[in-house]
């Protein structure tokens, strides 16, 4: 695995997946704006989308999952020196108070005028405004462990956490130095 810096600041990084040639955010977006992709995925998700959102066209999800998708990534991707990427992550468990060391986030989309968005960009927080994405998913359903989708993802966060863990990766700096 190897890490990108997204905005080449050092606050937004993102994992290349071993036999991947392409980061995880750009993986993920690419993958959001492709109605092809989408209409996969909610044809396989249909019973969630329904139960979960109600919503039964699948035209009108792609819509929104487009909408919502360039409307997250002008909001990660902001190049600009003020930019704050802690407005956008929060806490990946709702209820957590405290500040964790290389704790797990979430972003979300914005809400849509029918229904709360269903997209999530997951990231381990290396510091005050820098944030290394993991990957990211649709999430149709309330826990992540509903889903093999979102499991997944689960697991993909553990697992460069322990790999940041085991090589003394402790901050942005620290991928930096990876990267020399």
């Amino acid at each position: 695995m190897r890490f990108e810096d997204i905005l080449h600041n050092g606050q937004l990084w993102a994992v290349v997946y071993d036999g991947d040639t392409q980061d995880i955010l750009s993986k993920t977006f690419e993958n959001w704006l492709d109605p092809g992709y989408l209409e996969e995925f909610f044809n396989r998700n249909i019973k969630d989308l329904e139960s979960y959102f109600h919503i039964t066209n699948l035209d009108s999800a792609i819509y929104d999952t487009i909408e919502d998708a360039v409307s997250l990534s002008c909001l990660m991707l902001d190049i600009r020196p003020n930019a704050n990427l802690d407005s956008l992550f929060r806490p990946l468990e709702n209820h957590r108070i405290h500040e964790m060391f290389l704790s797990r986030e979430k972003a979300k989309g914005k809400r849509m005028s029918t229904h709360s968005s269903w997209l999530r960009i997951y990231a381990i927080k290396l510091g005050q405004g820098t944030y290394l994405v993991t990957g990211g998913a649709i999430k149709l359903t309330h826990l992540m462990a509903d889903r093999e989708h979102t499991l997944n993802e689960l697991r993909k966060m553990e697992m460069v956490r322990n790999y940041l863990l085991d090589n003394g990766i402790v901050d942005a700096e620290g991928i930096s130095e990876e990267l020399l």
